[in-house]
């Protein structure tokens, strides 16, 4: 891989900001100081991070971690418009103090990623022609605000959301304006269209608006599992549908091919939910950190 590559890891191993109860018992400062052993650079902001910016880049900067994206839940599709871009400048302007340049966002109108309900059910949001023009709408000025700090929009496509399928993918990237980007997601992405090589063509098409990536494996068997069983998303990540890069289904040598040949500049951010107890976060996070190592030289 290029120069131009850096690599993160997302504290949603050892704490899960969905379900706080997975990874109570683990510390914030227990979280970051395993990432910096386990050889990462960067990680995403947790539920458990002070929001003392000068505190926080001390703890960091000791342990010579970056701060590359925090999630950011957005209300477009259903009129939440002001509200939303009141907490984006507030959520840019934290990002900005810490160095990052990417924001990533997620559409969460009628999102059931929360919710006790069937993920692959009828309960899925889907957006009418209105909705996703108010969408379009929204992230187009969410791309102007974030450039006024000079940084840039994208979005993470995921389960249980109104932009999860391939299609909805490629509707999405069609409406906004081309300052707006994609967060491509392994995980999501493989578990929407349930194979390897929908996953990939997804990537393929989109490489030049992929400006984030999150690196996430799939086990099949807890897939199939949600399936016959009806279960949601996140009785899902308990029974273990997540994991790191090289640990489950998905085959990331032609990923890591894909964004080398695009010369992606970039993170790239292991980010695999599981549940803790279950799953040790700092064994998972050099596994997965090796296994990144031995495909790709970084």
């Amino acid at each position: 891989m290029n120069n131009n590559v850096r690599l993160a890891i997302a504290p949603i191993g050892w704490t899960n900001d969905d379900m706080p109860e997975l990874g109570a018992e683990n510390t914030f400062e227990q979280c970051i100081s395993e990432m910096a052993l386990a050889g990462f650079s960067g990680c995403e902001v947790g539920n458990k991070y002070p929001r003392d910016i000068a505190l926080l880049k001390h703890k960091l900067s000791i342990r010579g971690l970056q701060i590359c994206n925090a999630w950011l839940s957005t209300y477009f599709a259903d009129g939440r418009r002001q509200q939303t871009i009141e907490q984006f400048i507030e959520h840019r302007d934290f990002l900005y103090e810490l160095g990052a340049k990417v924001i990533g966002c997620s559409e969460q109108t009628s999102s059931i990623q929360s919710l006790h309900k069937p993920l692959f059910g009828l309960d899925k949001p889907v957006f009418n022609d209105k909705q996703w023009r108010l969408l379009a709408e929204g992230y187009n000025l969410l791309a102007d605000i974030a450039a006024e700090k000079g940084m840039q929009v994208c979005l993470h496509h995921h389960m249980g959301t109104g932009v999860q399928t391939r299609d909805e993918i490629d509707r999405y990237l069609d409406e906004v304006n081309n300052n707006v980007y994609l967060l491509f997601d392994t995980g999501h992405a493989y578990y929407a269209e349930g194979s390897q090589q929908s996953m990939l063509e997804i990537l393929q098409k989109h490489l030049a608006r992929t400006i984030h990536v999150h690196l996430k494996d799939v086990r099949d068997n807890v897939v199939d599992e949600v399936k016959k069983q009806q279960l949601s998303f996140r009785e899902g990540v308990v029974k273990g549908t997540f994991t790191v890069p090289g640990d489950g289904d998905i085959d990331f040598k032609p990923v890591f091919s894909m964004l080398n040949h695009a010369q992606y500049q970039g993170w790239m951010v292991v980010e695999a939910e599981q549940d803790p107890s279950q799953a040790n976060p700092f064994d998972y996070a050099l596994k997965g950190r090796q296994y990144i190592r031995n495909l790709t030289g970084l």
